[in-house]
C-alpha cells in the first residue's frame, strides 16, 4: 500500500450578517443601531437577516418580524433587495475565483473552497484565507470570516468559531481536539428533534457521539445513524463540487432556527421566489420548471419539481407553484431547517407534428 493521500485545504468563507451588513454600508445612521433586514412588523414577513445589535434580543433570520418588534420595539425594519445582495455576492465569488475553480455556492454568503491546488500556488490555506478576508475587504467594504480545515465540516464549524471578521484554523492534527468539546447540536443535520432523541441517550458533545458504536447509531438513527458515526470521528470526505447553476438560477437558506409552521415559510418561498425569477430574467432566460427543496431538521431531503407547458412569467407563478408543491411535503408537520426554490428547464415544449392539442400539464416528484 501506497502512503495516505496529503490531506485537503478547505476553506468555509461565510459573510458576516451579509444583507444587514450591505446595508449597514451603504446607510452609515444604521451603525449601532438593532437592524432587521425583512417585512414589516405588522405583517407575516420573516426577518431574513438580522445584525448583530439585534441578535443581543433573540431576534434571528426565520423569525417572524412581528416576534422581532415584540422583542426590540426599537429595532429598525429594512425591506430585502435581493438584487443588490447578488450585485455584491457577484463580487465575491469573483474574488473565489482568482483562488480556484473548485468553489462550491451555498448561497449568495457562503461558500466552500477547495484550495489544496490553487491559482496563486501557494501552499499556504492559512494565507490564501487571510488574503481572499481582505480582498473582500477592500472590493465590497464588507468583513467575512474563515475557516481552514482538511474536510467541508470542519471548516464549517471553523468558521463560525470566531464570528465576526475572524479566520479559525484547524490542521488535521488538531481536528479531534478541536470538535471532541462540541455540542452535538452543532454537527450539520442536527436539529432540536434530533438533538432531543440524542439527550435520551445520553449523548450531548462530540465525544459522546464518537464513543457509541456504529450498530447502535444505525438502530437508531438509520442511514443517518453511519454519517454521525464518520462525523464523531472528523471524517467527511464530501468533494467541493462547484454548481455554477445553483448560483444563477435557484436559492436556499438555512435557517437559524428550525421553522414548525408553514406561514414563516411561506412567507421565506415568496421573497425567495421573487429573487430566483428576477435573477434569472437578468441572465436572458425563461423557465418551465419549478423546483421546492425541503430538508427536515433531521437532515432528511426532498424535493418535488413541477414543470409548465409555458414558460413562467411571473415571480408570483413561481411563489404559487412552490405553494402548491408544499402541500406534499410534511412542512407544518415536522420542522424545517432549509428551504430553496431553483427554476430550471430552459427549453420550449416541443409539439408533436399535427398536434393540435397542447401537451398535458406535467407533475413531477422526486422523494
Amino acid at each position: 500500500m501506497g502512503p495516505d493521500p496529503a490531506p485537503r485545504k478547505i476553506i468555509h468563507v461565510d459573510m458576516d450578517m451579509f444583507y444587514a451588513a450591505v446595508e449597514m454600508r451603504d446607510r452609515p445612521e444604521l451603525h449601532g443601531r438593532p437592524l432587521v433586514v425583512g417585512g414589516r412588523p405588522d405583517s407575516r414577513s420573516v426577518a431574513t437577516t438580522a445584525n448583530y445589535e439585534a441578535r443581543q434580543f433573540g431576534i434571528h433570520s426565520g423569525m417572524s418580524c412581528a416576534e422581532a418588534r415584540r422583542r426590540c420595539p426599537h429595532c429598525t425594519f429594512v425591506p430585502p433587495d435581493f438584487e443588490k445582495y447578488r450585485r455584491v455576492s457577484g463580487q465575491i465569488h469573483r474574488i473565489f475565483r482568482e483562488y480556484t475553480d473548485r468553489v462550491e455556492s451555498v448561497s449568495l454568503d457562503e461558500a466552500y473552497l477547495d484550495v489544496t491546488r490553487n491559482r496563486k500556488n501557494e501552499p499556504s490555506a492559512t494565507r490564501l484565507a487571510r488574503e481572499i478576508k481582505a480582498r473582500i475587504l477592500a472590493v465590497t467594504g464588507l468583513t467575512a470570516s474563515a475557516g481552514v480545515a482538511p474536510n467541508m465540516f470542519v471548516a464549517k464549524i471553523a468558521s463560525d468559531a470566531r464570528k465576526p471578521d475572524g479566520l479559525c484554523v484547524v490542521p488535521p492534527e488538531r481536528v479531534m481536539d478541536f470538535i471532541r468539546p462540541l455540542p452535538v447540536i452543532q454537527i450539520p443535520g442536527i436539529g432540536r428533534v434530533t438533538d432531543a432523541r440524542l439527550k435520551k441517550l445520553g449523548i450531548r458533545t462530540v465525544a459522546d457521539l464518537e464513543e457509541r458504536p456504529p450498530a447502535f447509531l444505525e438502530e437508531h438513527f438509520g442511514k443517518f445513524g453511519r454519517y454521525l458515526h464518520d462525523i464523531a470521528r472528523g471524517i467527511d470526505e464530501r468533494p467541493v463540487t462547484p454548481w455554477r447553476e445553483r448560483l444563477s438560477y435557484g436559492a436556499e437558506e438555512t435557517f437559524a432556527s428550525d421553522i414548525v409552521t408553514r406561514g414563516p415559510l411561506l412567507e421565506f418561498l415568496r421573497e425567495c421566489a421573487q429573487r430566483v425569477f428576477t435573477e434569472l430574467g437578468q441572465e436572458g432566460k425563461r423557465a418551465r420548471t419549478v423546483t421546492l427543496k425541503i430538508k427536515y431538521s433531521d437532515f432528511q431531503t426532498v424535493t418535488r419539481r413541477r414543470t409548465f407547458e409555458n414558460f413562467l412569467s411571473a415571480a408570483d407563478e413561481v411563489f404559487q407553484a412552490a405553494r402548491e408543491l408544499l402541500e406534499r411535503t410534511e412542512a407544518g408537520r415536522r420542522p424545517v431547517r432549509l428551504a430553496g426554490i431553483a427554476l430550471s428547464n430552459f427549453a420550449p415544449p416541443r409539439r408533436g407534428a399535427g398536434d393540435g392539442q397542447p401537451p398535458l400539464l406535467k407533475v413531477m416528484s422526486d422523494k
